[in-house]
């Protein structure tokens, strides 16, 4: 007769006491169902507002989907359970997995990750809709970050989806032996792809949820900002939003030559022992964590230029005015650099048609005021800016009652962005605060400890002041 270990026996003990079992089990789900065109979702009531989570927007990215554009969903017969996440995109984590990597993750990640979250009011019809693009440096981050939490805006009539995209490599990768697959097929940018493939879920989508397909702001942070700023000149994104917000990522660049990326992947490849002569299905045979692992691959190549799919970089459409002219708010963090480019993205932007508003977050919490003695650095705004203070890693009890009121303030001016007519020329948030939209040599908005006054935006630094 086999005699079981000790473990087996507590873990008998524990399934035998009704009360220490029922403290570690979840709370109960309240469950809301909603009908998509792939089949029926699950989600759950909770704090007053609708959640679904790990709702596929595309088929898996893995086998022969690798590196091609976003494929659709396969139907699914019955109820699928929209009530916990899925795993973040691969990309480097700590071994210990209670540490949170530089882009907020830890624990599991998966090549198989194109899912999104909804936030939404219930009983609403025409809902605006904001949907979120994450930061990460591109090779970081999930959708599904406590910072994101869109439980504050649904409370305010607003649905948020919150996105996950491809990561680093897995992005950003372009080889001439998957040029030779399909020369007709888009080379690269699939995280760019897989934006676009969200936005097109949403449209097709979002009123099953209560929301209006015709007016969607796409927003974003860092790398999520850099996301949403291609998006503004990207071909098969018009049509598909009507504003947007760049948070700390006004990356106006130029795209990278498809040759160039193609030799810096060469490059890297060789890192790992791939040579010149490595087929595709070589490439794909290449494990995921291969790719997060590899400090030459795992950031990825950047936007590459591709004459089909991306025939110019959103700084040339600007400056071209040929950008989808949309209502933007751009802005940055006092303790970062990147407001300069803030205010060239405002001008440009906001030089004819559509107007664009502009700011700067200078609010320290009194619990960072030592360690960030410049300013609140690069994603010091988030929490404020949904109002998710309870759910950040960074907010929680530390912070005062300072912070909670400016955090319901800012998010307000971000809800009030969110509903604003697209043909408006300016908002009012803040307990009667008028924002106005920026001009050359106008003013920008500063967002501070007491709320929001307007300030010379040309007076502003870039960040913090050098020391010597």
């Amino acid at each position: 007769m086999r005699t079981f270990g000790h473990s087996f026996a507590a873990a008998i003990a524990l399934a035998m006491a009704p009360s220490a079992a029922v403290a570690q089990m979840p709370a109960k789900i309240d469950p809301v169902r909603v009908e998509t065109a792939a089949g029926v979702l699950e989600g759950s009531r909770e704090d007053g507002v609708l959640v679904f989570r790990g709702v596929p927007y595309a088929a898996p990215p893995i086998g022969e989907n690798r590196w091609r554009a976003p494929q659709p969903v396969a139907p699914w017969k019955g109820v699928r359970s929209a009530t916990a996440h899925e795993t973040a995109c691969t990309q480097p984590v700590d071994l210990d997995t209670t540490v949170a990597n530089f882009g907020g993750v830890n624990g599991a990640q998966s090549e198989d990750c194109l899912y999104l979250s909804i936030t939404a009011p219930e009983g609403v019809q025409d809902a605006p809709v904001l949907v979120w693009f994450h930061g990460g440096a591109f090779f970081l981050g999930s959708g599904s970050l406590g910072s994101y939490d869109g439980t504050a805006n649904a409370r305010q009539g607003v649905i948020t989806v919150g996105v996950n995209y491809r990561l680093g490599a897995l992005a950003n990768f372009v080889h001439p032996a998957l040029a030779a697959e399909d020369p007709q097929a888009p080379q690269g940018n699939y995280a760019l792809q897989d934006s676009v493939a969200v936005l097109e879920w949403v449209r097709d989508n979002i009123a099953r949820f209560g929301g209006d397909p015709e007016r969607v702001t796409i927003a974003g942070q860092s790398a999520g900002g850099g996301i949403v700023t291609n998006l503004l000149s990207l071909p098969a994104a018009k049509g598909l939003f009507d504003k947007a917000i760049v948070q700390s990522g006004s990356l106006l660049l130029p795209d990278r030559s498809q040759a160039d990326a193609q030799a810096k992947a060469g490059e890297a490849l060789a890192t790992i022992g791939i040579g010149e002569d490595a087929t595709a299905a070589d490439l794909r045979a290449i494990s995921a964590q291969t790719f997060a692992a590899s400090e030459a691959l795992r950031a990825g190549f950047f936007f590459n230029e591709d004459p089909r799919y991306k025939p110019t970089s959103t700084i040339a459409a600007l400056r071209a005015g040929n950008e989808f002219d949309v209502p933007l708010l751009v802005g940055s963090n006092m303790g970062e650099g990147g407001f300069a480019g803030a205010r060239t993205f405002a001008r440009l932007a906001g030089d004819d048609g559509a107007p664009a508003f502009l700011y700067r977050f200078d609010h320290t919490p009194a619990f960072r005021a030592k360690e960030w003695a410049d300013g609140p650095i690069h994603s010091a705004e988030l929490m404020f800016a949904f109002d998710s203070i309870d759910q950040s890693s960074w907010g929680g009890d530390k912070v005062d009652a300072t912070d909670r009121k400016l955090a319901k303030t800012m998010n307000g001016c971000w809800v009030a962005f969110v509903k604003m007519p697209a043909d408006a020329r300016r908002f009012e948030c803040a307990g009667g605060f008028t924002w106005q939209p920026y001009e050359e040599g106008g003013n920008a908005v500063l967002i501070e400890a007491g709320g929001m006054r307007s300030s010379a935006a040309d007076g502003l630094p870039d960040g913090p002041k050098k020391k010597d």
